[in-house]
């Protein structure tokens, strides 16, 4: 089986790997290089690493729609074609080469968490278990029909990162078993219901700020699915302070406006408790503005937060 490859972050590699062990690849497409980290060096994305190591030819079009890269990907005849977070729409050009169309690998339990983050937003929703699910890729952002599909587990302590990873290996290992389907012919088909549809946009900045009128446990969930990116955030003496690690508690006696500090750490490995519209919110690990992530005890010694001030924008 010829295969053709569209992907490009981290989380494209565990699938990348599992193509290469059923078929042929016999090209990658993927993104343009980019300037990245705080030297802003320009990089190559994951997969055009991982298919340099492997000697395969990565493409990398300014333009799907263009014809020398239409002709490049025509004329190895591929079979097939695989996407995994490659990042951009496929136009109706690029779908009709393949004889059996273009898979898609999504990190979610389609038709529920359609879009560009399902990972972040499910974890933000309080979701217990979401799942990955490959399906034949459509001219509609992730609305094609559903081959197959796998449950994975969200753990408490999982945050947007943990869990990416997971899911990456997951979705995977079930794009192996379904590329083996369709070259048997065996492939299921299944139709998704848009009335079940849900959407998961990109987390913004915006989205990521705290509003410390929610429930704890609502406000460690948002912090959760921030990790890595963007940060949940709130302001702290009048500058940001992102919060990377924080747990949910029940409200001790008597009633304080949301966003209190209720209590400072008395050593290092204790919480800094803040105040929730529900309950109270144990923060562990914050980063000040320029700082590097650090204990809630070690931001409290540095910067003299004391019980009874407000944490949040207008504080």
């Amino acid at each position: 089986m010829k295969i053709l490859f569209f992907g490009t972050p981290e989380f494209a590699v565990p699938s990348l790997d599992a193509v290469l062990a059923v078929g042929e690849v016999v090209a990658v497409v993927t993104r343009a290089d980019k300037p990245r980290g705080r030297g802003l060096q320009v990089e190559p994305p994951a997969v055009a690493r991982a298919a340099n190591e492997y000697a395969l030819e990565v493409l990398q079009p300014a333009s799907l729609r263009d014809p020398a890269f239409l002709a490049r990907i025509t004329a190895p005849a591929p079979d097939i074609g695989v996407l995994v977070a490659y990042g951009r729409l496929v136009p109706p050009e690029v779908l009709a080469i393949p004889p059996h169309g273009i898979v898609n690998v999504h990190p979610s339990l389609l038709p529920r968490y359609r879009g560009a983050a399902p990972v972040a937003r499910a974890i933000a929703a309080g979701e217990t278990e979401t799942g990955v699910t490959i399906l034949y890729l459509s001219e509609e952002l992730d609305a094609g029909d559903v081959i197959l599909q796998r449950t994975v587990p969200i753990a408490p302590d999982d945050t947007t990162g943990t869990l990416t990873a997971r899911l990456a290996e997951e979705g995977a290992a079930l794009l192996a078993e379904v590329l083996r389907l369709i070259e048997a012919g065996r492939a299921p088909r299944l139709r998704q219901d848009p009335a079940l549809a849900t959407w998961a946009p990109k987390l913004t900045r915006e989205d990521a700020e705290i509003d410390w009128r929610g429930s704890a446990a609502s406000i460690v969930n948002l912090v959760r699915a921030c990790d890595p990116w963007p940060g949940a955030s709130t302001v702290a003496r009048g500058e940001e302070l992102k919060i990377w690690r924080a747990r949910a508690a029940e409200a001790p006696g008597g009633t304080v406006p949301a966003g209190t500090v209720r209590a400072v750490p008395a050593r290092d490995g204790d919480p800094l408790e803040v105040a929730a519209g529900r309950g109270t919110v144990r923060l562990y690990e914050v980063q000040p503005p320029g700082g590097r992530r650090m204990s809630a005890a070690a931001y409290v010694r540095g910067h003299r937060l004391r019980v009874g001030d407000a944490l949040g924008r207008g504080a």
